[in-house]
């Protein structure tokens, strides 16, 4: 184990001592809400303390048995011993490794999926319809749901935008790194001499704001607008003026929902899109003055940043921000995106690491 990390675990051991006098102590036990932060902070405390105790009682072990190495009557219990050990020691560290990086808070939060069509055309609009269907099919496996919010189609029964929301465990850090160009390589359904076309689309994921944190936004700031909405939603959705389109004037971020039943319902959830879309604002604003300290090339979510090619004559994805190549594109766009996500992730955590290892050495 590296010594930056055994001396930050080392301070969770020191933590949890703290922790464990503190919610003993009568007052803070009155004070339900310190008693409850100090609760759940214990809890993540103990959590990495324990697993460090036992990676330090299996090194001891790993130790034990290679000194019984000598004894010829022993040896073989004690290599296998130290085959155990060792095992279970690389587990360890890997989870401890994980419990150390910094947590964002949205990660665990649903989010809103907005796909819109760029160069390309009716072909653009279309390759927006299959990363709809690609995303959705994925939420499937994951067993999320999702709820169209908006839409708006095209001709050939694509999409010129779409808004798509995703509720389950862990949606938004999942799904964070698919923000950016998404540029396809096919020849298109309206293509009559077998020629290979270029188009794209843009991607953006919003975490669906916590109602008890979501910033507040002063209700003379908005223009709402009510308009009868277009598309599919039967009968009812047709008759009525029941969609909504919100104006957030201050910044010009618009923001509208017409799948719902109502213009009660509707409204909520272009409210809550609206927020999304300032938050992320904020958020891009934030990661922009970050971007040159930290050179991460995953998680800036910029709409302008060509991130992935999707080429269907070679059958292959490529995500150019970590050179990942993946030869499985049809399966991919069913829905099996899991290698693509979990590749995102371990490069940010290992870009985490390095980070957080330079700070330990600053």
């Amino acid at each position: 184990m590296k010594p930056f990390l055994k001396t930050q675990l080392e301070r969770y051991a020191l933590r949890l001592q703290e922790l464990d006098f503190l919610l003993s102590r009568e007052d803070i036990m009155r004070d339900m809400t310190q008693f409850l932060k100090l609760s759940r902070e214990h809890a993540e405390v103990s959590a990495v303390a324990t697993r460090f105790a036992r990676h330090q009682l299996r090194s001891q072990d790993l130790q034990a048995a290679h000194a019984l190495l000598g004894d010829e009557e022993m040896r073989d219990m004690a290599e296998e011993e130290m085959a155990s050990a060792s095992a279970e020691l690389a587990t360890l560290e890997t989870e401890l490794q994980r419990m150390l990086l910094p947590k964002d808070p949205d990660d665990a939060r649903p989010a809103f999926v907005e796909i819109r069509a760029g160069t390309g055309g009716d072909e653009s609009a279309l390759f927006a319809a299959d990363l709809l269907r690609l995303y959705t099919r994925y939420a499937e496996s994951q067993g999320w749901k999702t709820e169209i919010i908006s839409e708006s189609v095209s001709e050939l029964g694509g999409y010129k935008e779409v808004v798509v929301r995703i509720e389950g465990e862990q949606v938004y850090g999942a799904l964070k790194f698919e923000s950016g160009g998404h540029r396809v390589q096919r020849v298109p359904a309206t293509e009559t001499q077998g020629r290979i076309h270029t188009s794209a689309c843009t991607v953006a994921v919003l975490a669906e704001p916590d109602e008890a944190e979501a910033i507040k936004i002063n209700p003379s700031d908005l223009r709402i607008d009510t308009f009868r909405a277009s598309g599919a939603g039967g009968q009812h959705i047709n008759k009525t003026d029941s969609a909504v389109r919100i104006t957030h004037l201050p910044t010009g971020i618009v923001a509208e929902c017409q799948d719902g039943r109502s213009q009660h319902s509707n409204k909520a959830q272009a409210l809550k899109v609206l927020t999304a879309r300032i938050q992320e604002k904020d958020r891009a604003e934030r990661a922009a003055k970050d971007a040159a300290e930290r050179k991460s090339l995953i998680g800036s979510g910029d709409r302008s940043d060509r991130i992935r090619t999707y080429n269907f004559p070679q059958g292959r994805l490529t995500d150019h921000r970590i050179n990942l190549t993946l030869y499985k594109l049809l399966s991919i766009m069913e829905g099996d995106l899991q290698d693509v996500v979990q590749a995102l992730q371990a490069y940010e955590a290992a870009q985490q690491l390095a980070e957080l290892e330079i700070g330990a050495a600053a």
